[in-house]
């Protein structure tokens, strides 16, 4: 059969029934399986794709992610995103726009904790606007750094997205841990300039606290203590690996246990919290799982049917511009990060993609950067963005319309952010190439 009739059936089916709502999971690998008896050998493909999903879960690459979930969940029944944001209001509810620097930071350590956006949108959204808009915020403004701070989970590491990408491109999972530090912490020091400079301009916007409000330095000192367990979670996580202690499966098993003792320091180690941890971890992984099963599955049709490879060398074959090629890349990333989950919208694009990027010579551990801080622009974007679902679904009294509007600036950081990624590689090369000696 024609290779190009082979990949509208593939492709086509795809769009298909994702468009009429059928799990990407089920949907990845119901297609292959049907497609597999077809162009593999009737129903020995079904051993094939069996075994390939077997030998993707028994990565040590993958066995990290149940360990970063499982943190996640302890550290977000701790009760700790309080605390956090109680010190950040001492120390910056003084300053015009204080409070809204102030989320994009409790947003970045937080959602560096939890690997996960919605985690930290969610509870944010919960926590900070409220005590923001009390205190006469400017609502759109304090949306935006809510949701925009939320998605550096993706990004800070340590990254579940990372972990995923990683097995899928076969690079180090240190490495892409590392490169993203650089450009997430650049992300949040852009959110943190424009949340200053437009209260700056606008003081009605984000109005610095009274000075009877204000507390002492003695206090701001104390409220430093809630903190201190957080980043020392963080700190042993990514130190560990960074300075070859521990793989960052085992900085993973690490951080469980650290995240455990912060825990247990709180008091939170209920009966109700610890169900709740394991249930919101078999959850997640669950829908990862089941996810990669799919997308092993997808990765092996289109692999023997040969279209990855067969489109790979189509566009390298014609005389474009190899950057040219990677703008689009990251379009289609942007227009299927604001319908998809990320770690769907990877392992959908990976078997064609990652072939393509490697034939172009493109670094993979830099694009893993682009790709991530482009899903993080998705997740923003309207009509269909999951964070802007999130922040309706924590905040019901919102307007869908004033959600837009308010994320529409820090897409436009994020857009800078690509570009001075792609601008300037040595952002996301330079940590792990140091820490590689």
């Amino acid at each position: 059969m024609d290779i190009g009739l082979i990949s509208l059936i593939i492709f086509g089916s795809l769009i298909l029934f994702l468009g009429i709502g059928v799990p990407v999971g089920f949907t990845m690998g119901g297609i292959s399986l049907i497609l597999g008896f077809i162009f593999w050998d009737g129903l020995p493909s079904i051993d094939g794709f069996v075994l390939g999903s077997f030998s993707e879960f028994t990565k040590s690459t993958l066995t990290a992610l149940p360990l970063y979930i499982f943190m996640a969940a302890i550290l977000m029944y701790s009760d700790l995103a309080d605390d956090m944001y109680e010190c950040i209001y001492r120390w910056f509810g003084g300053l015009r726009g204080g409070l809204a620097a102030g989320t994009v930071i409790i947003s970045s350590i937080f959602a560096a904790m939890v690997g996960i956006s919605s985690v930290a949108t969610a509870t944010l959204g919960l926590i900070a606007r409220p005590s923001m808009l009390k205190r006469g915020y400017d609502d759109k403004l304090t949306i935006g750094v809510i949701m925009a701070g939320g998605t550096l989970g993706l990004l800070i590491p340590p990254s579940i997205v990372a972990i995923v990408y990683a097995s899928e491109s076969g690079e180090s999972t240190g490495a892409l841990f590392m490169a993203g530090v650089v450009p997430g912490i650049l992300a949040a020091i852009l959110f943190i300039i424009y949340a200053l400079v437009l209260c700056f301009i606008k003081p009605e916007m984000g109005p610095a606290i009274s000075s009877d409000q204000r507390f002492t330095f003695k206090e701001k000192l104390i409220s430093l203590k809630s903190i201190a367990l957080p980043m020392l979670v963080i700190i042993v996580v990514l130190g560990s690996i960074y300075f070859g202690i521990t793989t960052p499966t085992e900085a993973g098993a690490v951080g469980v246990v650290g995240a455990l003792v912060a825990a247990a320091a709180k008091r939170k180690l209920t009966f109700s919290n610890i169900k709740n941890m394991f249930l919101m971890s078999t959850k997640l992984f669950s829908l990862v799982f089941w996810i990669v099963i799919g997308a092993v599955a997808y990765a092996r049709i289109v692999s023997v049917t040969g279209i990855g490879q067969s489109i790979a060398n189509y566009i390298t074959g014609v005389d474009i511009n190899r950057w040219l090629i990677l703008l689009i890349i990251m379009a289609v990333f942007l227009a299927l990060g604001m319908v998809m989950d990320t770690i769907a919208v990877l392992l959908i694009t990976a078997p064609l993609i990652l072939p393509l990027l490697t034939s172009l010579e493109f670094d993979l551990v830099w694009f893993g950067i682009l790709f991530t801080i482009a899903v993080c622009i998705g997740g923003l974007s309207p009509p269909f963005g999951m964070s802007i679902f999130i922040m309706k679904g924590v905040a019901p009294d919102i307007s869908l319309q004033k959600i837009y509007s308010a994320v529409w600036p820090f897409i436009f950081l994020f857009l800078l952010c690509i570009a001075l990624v792609m601008i300037f590689p040595e952002l996301a090369l330079w940590l792990p190439n140091y820490m590689n000696g």
